[in-house]
């Protein structure tokens, strides 16, 4: 029977042979098409993946669910915010950049002067010259060193701000919010996001200065040499202005729908490794993979649009870069031939036009690199516009009684998974909630446990609502621990009192021992001062469970909500480890959510959920007397 139901267990899941297709045909290339028709159909691909990306970009900045796509404005002031509190290293960041482009302008212009002297003098005074040449360069190298210096420093303050930023609003972001979006977005977003943005902070705002600072620079000594050979020049260069805006006006829509594809390949790979068990139950691997294809194709495509866009800027920026160099060669020859200009003028504009196009092809170039940084940091930011689940009053609890009245909850609008559940906790009691999966348990231990605000009614310690209490006063009051659990980089120490880090060894101890785990931990090499996490010391799904719970000890709050806290231990341990907490917890208000019964065997009362309502509440004894109640049932079934 069970080998049938496996076999057959793929076909109960939707079919998707009907749906569209991940990619659009058309944006396939054609075959044996002549190069006028491919040309038509890379203009309609091209069209096609502009509407994507304007559709990606709309929705990104409402997002029914999931993380937001701050705004333009939001960025610049990012930014400025990020510039304004080091203006003073920026004020020297400009200035020194602006004296190193200064001073390596001097150098065509003495050249010129070098060649003028050459033809008309009779080469007197080439000496002095050839040394202020000499002397200029020292000088220009010094300022530049100097420059770089700051542009270093610079960079590396903003980035290290702007990280600070991220991680501190992701730390405020509201737990129901984190775990009801995509995880895949959010990871995508701390990691590659991160790191785009840092790069774009890092190198590409102070190259971006220094960039425009020598362009601008160059544009005023080219015009101060001779107008007439810097004017059809600068025309040229200024014919690209209307391929640059379109770019930057089209490039951001297209790097945000990139960033939309990655999230969606981590989202799916997340999903498939974590479920591994049950992709390899149901026989859904090949969904799995051809789901993984299609993600891939759809990043593939958005990379294309933002490559074509590329593609299509530096076409138009290398013709209306190098141009100039024939453009003022033509212009030189006509204006020397009739006395307009000198050897030595030419000479210094065809210097001034080959240093121009340098520092303009980088300053595109940081443009793009902003532009991606600009679009990273807006995803980045998306997260900070999240709002608040929670408003704090300024009020604290009368009394440690943890009561829930009329406890309603939707994941979905119209669609409760909770229906009016009432408990009444008694001060010091083990209640534990039993139920098959899905009926609702562990959401009405976040319920319990101020994470999530109910629909209707209220979860209230000593008469105040749980979510009306500061963060840092609820974790005194009620704490969760779920069957996950995380080990931070550090010592046992450290990651045993994050709640309260002034608490002794002593106490670290007698913690370690009410989870059952001081004699590992005396077992490691430094003891409490073993560094644990990632990379470092590794522990057994076990070990890091009992850490999660010692760090719970320490914190010390009145009333403990453990939704199936000791799931990841093998059943003697956790025996084991629920036994040793028995005297510790007592005195404590304690909700154990669980699907071993053994817990519920130990607890004050038992409450049955099923398809979110309290069906049964009572002691052990009480609902196994019942014989055709729901946990007599259960405890027959777990028992036989």
């Amino acid at each position: 029977m069970t080998s049938d139901l496996l076999d057959t267990s793929a076909a109960t899941w939707a079919d998707h042979g009907d749906d569209a297709p991940a990619v659009d045909p058309r944006l396939r290339p054609p075959v044996g098409a002549t190069p006028a028709e491919r040309l038509a159909a890379w203009r309609m691909r091209h069209h096609l993946r502009r509407e994507e990306a304007d559709r990606v970009y709309e929705s990104a900045r409402r997002p029914d669910r999931g993380w937001p796509v701050a705004g333009d404005r939001a960025v610049f002031d990012f930014a400025k915010a990020l510039v304004v509190d080091r203006r003073r290293t920026f004020v020297a960041l400009v200035l020194l950049n602006g004296l190193a482009a200064a001073t390596a302008l001097v150098v065509p212009r003495l050249l010129g002067n070098l060649v003028d002297i050459t033809v008309d003098a009779d080469g007197v005074g080439l000496d002095r010259v050839a040394l202020l040449v000499v002397g200029v360069v020292i000088a220009q190298a010094l300022f530049t060193f100097l420059a770089q210096w700051t542009s270093t420093i610079f960079g590396q303050d903003l980035l290290a701000s702007a990280r600070e930023y991220i991680v501190r609003t992701i730390l405020r972001l509201p737990l129901g919010q984190v775990e009801g979006a995509s995880t895949g977005d959010l990871v995508t977003r701390v990691t590659r996001d991160v790191g785009t943005m840092s790069r774009a902070v890092q190198f590409g705002l102070p190259m971006a200065i220094i960039s425009l600072l020598t362009v601008a620079m160059s544009v005023v000594a080219m015009l101060l040499n001779s107008v007439l050979l810097a004017v059809p020049s600068l025309l040229v260069i200024s014919t690209s202005y209307f391929a640059i805006r379109s770019y930057l006006r089209r490039a951001p829509r297209g790097y945000i729908t990139e960033g939309a594809t990655y999230s969606r390949i981590n989202t799916t790979l997340t999903e498939t490794v974590e479920g591994a068990r049950t992709v390899e139950a149901l026989g859904l691997s090949g969904r799995r993979v051809a789901q993984g294809d299609d993600d891939i194709e759809v990043s593939a495509q958005a990379e294309r649009y933002t490559m074509s866009l590329r593609n299509l800027l530096f076409s138009v920026i290398d013709v209306a870069f190098n141009t100039p160099r024939v453009v003022t060669l033509v212009v030189g020859a006509w204006g020397y031939a009739y006395g307009y200009v000198s050897l030595g003028q030419i000479t210094t504009a065809v210097l001034y036009v080959e240093a121009l196009s340098g520092p303009l092809d980088r300053l595109v170039g940081e443009l793009d690199r902003l532009q991606v940084g600009a679009t990273s940091t807006a995803r980045l930011l998306g997260i900070a516009e999240v709002p608040p689940d929670r408003t704090p009053l300024d009020v604290r609890p009368d009394g440690r009684r943890l009561v829930g009245r009329d406890l309603r909850f939707a994941y979905r609008q119209d669609h409760d998974v909770l229906h009016g559940i009432d408990l009444d906790l008694r001060i010091g009691e083990r209640l534990a909630i039993v139920g098959p999966s899905g009926s609702g348990k562990s959401t009405l231990g976040r319920l319990l446990s101020g994470i999530n605000r109910p629909r209707t009614g209220s979860a209230a310690v000593g008469g105040v609502d749980l979510v009306d209490l500061p963060l840092e006063v609820l974790r005194t009051e009620v704490a969760l621990v779920t069957q996950e659990h995380h080990v931070f980089i550090g010592t046992v120490r450290d990651n045993i009192v994050l709640a309260r880090e002034d608490s002794p060894d002593e106490a670290v101890w007698a913690a370690l021992a009410a989870v059952g785990s001081r004699d590992w931990v005396e077992r490691l090499p430094r003891g409490l001062d073993t560094r644990i996490g990632s990379g470092q010391q590794s522990l057994t799904p076990a070990q890091a469970q009992q850490i999660a719970l010692a760090r719970l000890i320490i914190a010390d709050p009145h009333t403990l909500v453990l939704d199936e806290a000791t799931s990841l231990i093998d059943p003697r341990t956790a025996r084991s480890l629920e036994g040793s907490m028995n005297a510790l917890l007592e005195g404590r208000t304690v909700v154990a959510i669980a699907h071993r019964l053994h817990t519920a065997h130990d607890a004050d009362r038992i409450a049955v959920v099923i398809d979110g309502r309290v069906v049964e509440l009572g002691s052990h004894h009480e609902l196994v007397d019942r014989q055709d109640g729901e946990y007599a049932a259960l405890w027959r079934a777990w028992t036989s």
